[in-house]
């Protein structure tokens, strides 16, 4: 069995392989990869007949779709997840390679999905009326009501129909239960707090029975949360794991960003003025600050920037502000947006402030002025 799949993200940054529900493709996850892809290198994977998977040739079982995971992702350690079936696939590679699975995330899903007979008899319905049968039902599983979720519809109706069936029939067969004692993994385990595909207490099953795990509930959330509701499901994922993540993980991903932001010279200079009085100060910030904070996926980089223009400003840290403002420059504000910004902390900060901060980032932008001739 061979599946389609892609890798996004950083050269040389570790593997996260993220699996799609049943009926749907690798870009379930789409809404997640931006901020993941900044400190992971992604691969995502179509199932049998879904997206660019080629047709099942015969029946399968969950066991067997782990089996082909795993040859994709050769011999390296790696962090795992995965929405619904994705999910089952997941915690399957975890308990069958569990001395390479660093990180654990089941999103929407269960160690057993219910009794056989409804699987099977939706296996028989696709094979004699087509994908099309099921989106009435589905519009009611997948998505709260007044979600729209019609690009998700559009691809599901162009999966391989005996693919399909042939998944059913696997997760009918599928149970985990007496198992989830062996995963060694650092779990996450997400739920939706109105999902009737799998409900809470599937979630509760996962995260009782896996040794450490942890539940967040997303709420207003159905059986595709990460499609719903993408903002909380990245945070919960990025939270779960920068916290399995090594010290010199994410002291690297700070460095990276801090260089991003401040630029190489700035670093540079910093790097070359640390003293063994101020090393671990210069660690501290580079984790908490540059990664943790900086790398949240909640505000993009040049919102962050001007958050931190009004923070220096309303705290007077004008030699903080100079470098601040070369970096919003560097994050993509205009010299118009920077006044904009200088003219509202004159109104909530204070006059004398911001005229102090005007002061400084003339100079500031004078200085790079110089600088480019």
């Amino acid at each position: 069995m061979k599946l389609h799949h892609r890798i996004d993200g950083p050269a040389g940054a570790p593997l996260l392989v993220l699996g799609p529900s049943l009926g749907t493709t690798m870009e379930i996850w789409q809404p997640q990869l931006p901020a993941l892809t900044e400190s992971w290198r992604v691969l995502r994977y179509d199932l049998p007949g879904h997206g660019g998977s080629a047709p099942a040739a015969a029946g399968f079982a969950i066991d067997d779709l782990a089996r082909a995971v795993l040859e994709l992702v050769g011999d390296e350690r790696f962090a795992v997840g995965g929405v619904s079936l994705g999910g089952a696939i997941a915690s399957t590679i975890a308990v069958k390679a569990a001395n390479r699975v660093r990180s654990l995330v089941l999103c929407c899903t269960s160690a057993k999905f219910g009794e056989p007979g409804p699987w099977l008899e939706r296996a028989a319905l696709v094979r004699g009326k087509g994908l099309a049968a099921l989106v009435p039902t589905l519009r009611t599983r997948w998505f709260t009501l007044g979600f729209d979720g019609q690009g998700v519809f559009d691809r599901f109706v162009e999966v391989d129909a005996e693919s399909y069936a042939a998944c059913c029939e696997a997760i009918a067969a599928f149970d985990l239960t007496g198992r989830l004692g062996e995963i060694t993994a650092p779990t996450l385990v997400i739920a939706g707090s109105e999902d009737p595909a799998t409900p809470l207490d599937h979630a509760l099953t996962l995260a009782g029975d896996i040794p450490g795990a942890s539940l967040t509930v997303v709420p207003r959330a159905s059986h595709l949360a990460n499609v719903e509701r993408p903002d909380a499901v990245t945070a919960a994922v990025l939270g779960h794991l920068r916290s399995d993540e090594p010290a010199e993980g994410a002291f690297a991903a700070g460095m990276r960003t801090r260089r991003e932001v401040l630029g190489d010279a700035h670093v540079d200079r910093a790097v070359a003025a640390t003293t063994d009085f101020t090393r671990e100060f210069q660690e501290l910030i580079t984790r908490y600050a540059w990664n943790d904070i900086w790398n949240r996926p909640g505000l993009d980089r040049r919102t962050r920037s001007c958050v931190t223009l009004t923070a220096l400003v309303a705290r007077g840290q004008m030699e903080e502000l100079a470098m601040h403002v070369r970096a919003a420059l560097r994050n993509g504000l205009t010299r118009e947006e920077i006044k904009e910004v200088l003219l509202q902390t004159a109104v909530y900060c204070g006059v004398p402030a911001a005229n102090a901060a005007f002061a400084v980032a003339r100079r500031t932008l004078a200085d790079i002025d110089a600088e480019g001739r």
